[in-house]
């Protein structure tokens, strides 16, 4: 792209386009970066640069850039039948399909789909249909949701509630009424001497500390994500998740597991609560549902909750004109497909994951590092101040974001959230481009660390 085509761009972006989490007037004096094409593992920007993108876009291209199947798979169905609705009783093939997948891929007996956009709808979707499950059984006071500090689950009214970002709840009078929080488990901070594992326990039976003090009769549902992502991944103990469960069987409390991210094989497995061992009664899930190739969501029930809904709901009050698009469902199938058929999950499991776990450990070595956390193709970095304690920078985020821009010039897209740097790759990536991650990786440290003067 010529540098004039580039400033043109980057003067009507300025001028028009108000971006997601970011400061809109400092991006207008900056401007943004154009990206122009993707391939596997990597993207290229309007200046020609080529970035190996370690976060997958925003978590979600699993498959990877650049596969001509899912532009097939949409083109096709856009041919055949562009866009009907499930109104009036209506639906197409390629969203009954999906629906039907969906219910054989997830864990259990979660076998309904109730199709959005993303995420963020999913989980407003689930807000509702949760409190209206308990109602219509004669317990319409049943409708506190527990979730936890930092946890995300979207950025509407219902799931940013639902999540504990202070910064979220400061713009526009959040949380709703009758939600709750509990602390997030991190051991990095707030495990002092205790084991990971008896750590777990620890955190996990705050939920039941909160469960009494609410009153059991009081709370609807515990939500949260399998691992926590965008306030750092905070990857639990293996001990956390079993004892949420026992938590929430024993005071009939619905467990929700928010799959955004860790759905369709970030983990290893298919689900992140098939690689912490324990079975949600809901889950909603998007992103990875078509490696982000059209937006897609969904809020997924277990029989018990589905049937309550059918059975005994009435009219189900809810929807959008998107619901179930044929669309955005062919390219989910077609994605699925190829997750399925070229053992994409498997691979990550079996080779990948593993590879990359002893590099990242590597990594973990550096003198700006104080703890490297992984699970699956999900990371972190914590850099600290001094790596004999866990302790952090006293302003928080600086640090993170030198280093993030830094491993960006040197061709590396990382996230960083404070002073994490965070790492999320298309499942795709190879052993050889994990080689070249952690390269890029070291130098953006070793670069940091200088600029600090360490």
């Amino acid at each position: 792209m010529q540098a004039t085509d580039l400033r043109e761009l980057q003067r009507l972006d300025a001028a028009h386009h108000l971006h997601p989490f970011n400061d809109n007037a400092a991006l207008a004096k900056k401007g943004t970066r154009v990206l122009t094409r993707g391939e596997g593992c990597y993207v290229w920007d309007a200046e020609g640069n080529k970035l190996l993108d370690a976060f997958a876009g925003l978590w979600c291209v699993n498959i990877g850039y650049g596969r001509p199947e899912l532009g097939a798979a949409a083109a096709r169905q856009m041919t055949q039948l562009a866009y009907y609705n499930s109104f009036f009783q209506c639906t197409t093939e390629p969203t009954i399909r999906l629906a039907a997948k969906l219910a054989e891929l997830a864990p259990g007996d979660i076998n309904h789909a109730f199709f959005m956009n993303s995420g963020s709808e999913a989980n407003d979707t689930i807000l509702r249909l949760v409190r209206h499950f308990w109602a219509v059984q004669d317990q319409p006071r049943k409708n506190i949701f527990i979730g936890r500090h930092n946890g995300y689950h979207g950025t509407t009214m219902g799931g940013a509630s639902l999540g504990g970002m202070k910064g979220m709840h400061g713009q526009g009078g959040l949380p709703i009424p009758d939600i709750h929080h509990i602390e997030p488990p991190f051991w990095f901070a707030d495990g002092g001497d205790l084991p990971e594992d008896e750590y777990g326990l620890v955190a996990a039976r705050r939920l039941e500390e909160k469960i009494l003090e609410l009153g059991p009769e009081r709370v609807a549902a515990f939500i949260g994500e399998p691992i926590m992502g965008a306030i750092g991944v905070y990857i639990p103990p293996m001990t956390y998740w079993p004892e949420i469960e026992r938590i929430c069987r024993k005071y009939d409390v619905l467990l929700i597991a928010d799959e955004v991210i860790c759905g369709f094989g970030r983990t290893g497995e298919w689900f992140g609560s098939q690689y912490f061992g324990f079975q949600p009664d809901i889950m909603p899930v998007a992103k990875g549902i078509t490696s982000g190739y059209i937006p897609l969501g969904a809020a997924m029930f277990n029989d018990r909750v589905a049937g309550v809904l059918k059975d005994s709901g009435g009219e189900l009050a809810h929807g959008a004109t998107y619901s179930g698009h044929p669309v955005c469902a062919a390219v989910a199938l077609e994605n699925l497909r190829i997750l399925q058929e070229e053992r994409i999950v498997e691979h990550v499991r079996d080779d990948v994951a593993p590879y990359l776990a002893g590099r990242w450990a590597e990594l973990g070595e550096h003198r700006l590092v104080g703890q490297a956390r992984i699970a699956g193709l999900m990371g972190a970095l914590e850099l600290v101040p001094d790596k004999g304690r866990r302790a952090f920078f006293e302003e928080r985020g600086k640090v993170g974001g030198l280093c993030r821009d830094i491993a960006l010039r040197h061709g590396l897209i990382l996230r960083a959230t404070y002073d994490s740097m965070l790492l999320s790759p298309p499942l795709v990536i190879t052993r050889g481009q994990v080689d070249e991650l952690f390269d890029k990786a070291w130098k953006a440290l070793d670069e940091t660390a200088a600029a600090l003067g360490k």
